[in-house]
């Protein structure tokens, strides 16, 4: 009973502090992360519209995209990449939310920011809304002031 008891007792402590620990995190800078926060928006409003002219000014010609289902994939890839989603999503009305209360930033001197959130796709499937949700980080680099 008292191993029982024990265990149960080690359960507890240990959601308690797994929950308590998501939910402890405070930007290092403010300012920042509000920054990192609207750049997101930017990113994904031309992803949103399907707009891939505005979506690749995005990126540097040095990404390295990484995918835990297709692996790796640099600039040129991920391009035809995104294109191709596009094409076969024309009519799915695919859209992209973040999850903000999940969002944090954390900075890198003298280089920009890493960023990491959850956040959902959906699109319309055989008349049904499909929902994708998924973690994300991303490195912001600040170059020229931009």
């Amino acid at each position: 009973m008292l191993k029982i008891s024990l265990f149960t007792l080690a359960l507890i402590i240990s959601i308690t502090c797994s929950t308590q620990a998501q939910h402890r995190y405070t930007p290092k800078d403010q300012a920042l992360a509000k920054t990192i926060l609207q750049q997101d928006s930017l990113l994904f409003d031309p992803f949103n519209c399907q707009d891939i002219k505005t979506l690749i000014t995005f990126f540097s010609s040095h990404l390295e995209f990484y995918n835990d289902g297709g692996g790796m994939t640099g600039f040129q890839k991920t391009i035809e990449n995104f294109k191709s989603l596009f094409e076969r999503n024309k009519t799915s009305n695919l859209k992209r939310e973040l999850e903000k209360q999940s969002f944090e930033v954390y900075p890198i001197p003298g280089y920009g920011a890493i960023a990491l959130s959850n956040h959902r796709f959906l699109h319309t499937e055989n008349g049904k809304q499909e929902i994708d949700e998924q973690k994300f980080i991303v490195t912001w680099q600040l170059k020229n002031n931009h």
